[in-house]
């Protein structure tokens, strides 16, 4: 079989997706449909459709689009197999019923962000992130019943330098991705769809990414300031770390939040109350259990984001405020 004579549907929704569908596109692979999440209201009074960057894509390719609400509804599935897809690729998509994913002769792959089976879920570039974890990367696999546990096809790794935030860590591996999509295409093309896959290995100490929510990124400063580090880093530049600043002696200054995007890393000990703030040269500071973290890009509530420097500029009683819960 050629690649031009194997018909894919394809899956996504996100920029993520994106790049591993212009690859199948632009490198000849017959891709004959393209699944995304139906277009999302935006705009104050929610009155304006925005379509989804797969959609966008998808649209100036000249590619059929299917945006069904419902992954069970009859007439969906009925439409969805009148393409005759041999394979469906999925990247950055929702959970697909039994009915959907066992459809084509040689199954459903899903493109994720992780090295399977540590950090099955909805947001594995963050978690990780927020683990501190110096290596993450990508796999592909068969879908099955459950949610990223299907038989492992390929895996490939990313290293993620220790001043790497999301954003730098979502774009490599956006592109490697995109590759390891294209290099199992080929290696199901190249078998006839009998490409070996090898099970997921099972363990107590796997480590889970649940989909972020915002009170998820509310910061703990009673926590040493690299693992603050790391989480900051871990959900910047979205959906960004916030934290509340409150009058640390009720002085009856107004309590506020701020989002937190950049900080570094000092050696200096906190000899202060975990959430103290100090400044020194221009400079902002906030204490957790072990050493004091610098604060170099935020975001007061009401505020553009900006650089720690500006933002002392026009808060010059920030002193009195404490970070925290």
């Amino acid at each position: 079989m050629e690649k031009k004579d194997l018909r894919i549907i394809f899956m996504g929704t996100p920029e993520f997706a994106v790049e591993s569908l212009r690859q199948l596109v632009e490198g000849g692979y017959q891709v004959v449909a393209v699944i995304t999440q139906p277009d999302k209201p935006v705009g104050r009074h929610q009155d304006t459709l925005q379509p989804s960057e797969v959609k966008k894509y998808a649209l100036s390719q000249g590619l059929p689009v299917l945006q069904p609400v419902k992954m069970k509804d009859e007439a969906f599935v009925e439409e969805l197999r009148s393409y005759h897809a041999d394979l469906q690729i999925v990247v950055a998509f929702r959970m697909l019923p039994e009915v959907v994913w066992a459809m084509p002769r040689y199954g459903t792959f899903n493109v994720h962000a992780a090295l399977l089976p540590q950090y099955r879920g909805a947001a594995p570039i963050n978690w990780a992130v927020i683990n501190g974890e110096t290596q993450t990367g990508v796999t592909t696999f068969f879908l099955d019943k459950d949610i990223d546990t299907g038989r492992i096809i390929d895996r490939k790794t990313f290293e993620i330098p220790d001043e790497a935030d999301v954003e730098y860590v979502y774009d490599g591996l956006m592109h490697l991705g995109a590759q390891l999509c294209v290099e199992t295409v080929d290696k199901v093309i190249a078998t006839d769809g009998q490409v070996p896959s090898i099970p997921q290995e099972e363990s107590a100490d796997l480590k889970v990414a649940p989909k972020i929510f915002k009170e998820t990124c509310q910061i703990n400063w009673n926590l040493p300031a690299k693992k603050v580090y790391d989480f900051i880093r871990g959900l910047s530049p979205y959906p960004g770390a916030w934290t509340t600043l409150f009058p640390a002696d009720n002085e009856g200054c107004e309590t506020f939040t701020l989002k937190i995007f950049k900080t570094t890393k000092t050696n200096l000990s906190a000899d202060m109350e975990v959430g103290s703030i100090t400044t020194e040269n221009k400079k902002l500071y906030i204490a957790c259990t072990d050493f004091w973290l610098q604060i170099d890009k935020l975001q007061a509530s009401g505020k553009k984001r900006m650089q720690a420097k500006d933002f002392l500029n026009g808060m010059r009683d920030i002193n009195v405020f404490k970070a925290g819960r």
